[in-house]
């Protein structure tokens, strides 16, 4: 899941909720939408492997 900040970053967020804190993780902060987007595929592509 990616979010747009009030500073104008991207920051991609785990799809699920984490249990103990109630909030989805924060799995990086970027300068625009394209990057963010690349990180989660990486991320989708390694959760797998």
């Amino acid at each position: 899941m990616i979010r747009k900040l009030k500073s104008g970053e991207y920051r991609l967020y785990s799809r699920k909720k984490n249990p103990k804190t109630g909030k989805r993780r924060n799995l990086g902060t970027f300068r625009n939408r394209a990057l963010a987007q690349q990180h989660e595929r990486a991320v989708q592509y390694f959760k797998r492997a």
